[in-house]
């Protein structure tokens, strides 16, 4: 009986499963087009450099202001200093508005108004790790 019911479950959750990460690769896919936008300043992949904005690899789950070689603004290094990490809701927040979640940041970019638009861009940058890690 104990094998029949794991084996229910595992039929039932298994195309769940399937929508869930069908879900998450449809998102990424379209934050790849949105993240388009940032790509004057920020690059990710194996092949990313630095340019006016850090490489973005591995950027969620990351604590704040922590890529080597980048000149961080003094308001993301204290905000670093704090332990801030770049979890998907921290970046909700500073993508919407970067001036107004960190005011003296040197990011110019006004910001994504719409949730989803922000939403998307964090499931693409989710797919990048960082390469040191």
């Amino acid at each position: 009986m104990n094998r029949i019911l794991t084996a229910v479950c595992a039929f039932v959750t298994l195309p769940v499963m399937a929508v869930a990460d069908s879900s998450d690769q449809e998102a990424a896919a379209a934050g790849e087009r949105i993240f388009r936008k940032c790509q004057a300043c920020h690059m990710v992949g194996a092949d990313a450099v630095h340019k006016t904005g850090p490489v973005l690899n591995g950027v969620v789950g990351r604590p704040v202001a922590v890529v080597q070689d980048f000149g961080y603004s003094d308001t993301l290094r204290a905000l670093g200093a704090e332990g801030k990490v770049w979890t998907p809701e921290e970046l909700m927040e500073f993508l919407a508005k970067p001036k107004d979640y960190a005011k003296g940041t040197k990011m110019t970019f006004a910001g994504l108004r719409k949730e989803e638009e922000r939403a998307h861009v964090i499931a693409y940058l989710a797919t990048f790790i960082a390469e040191d890690g």
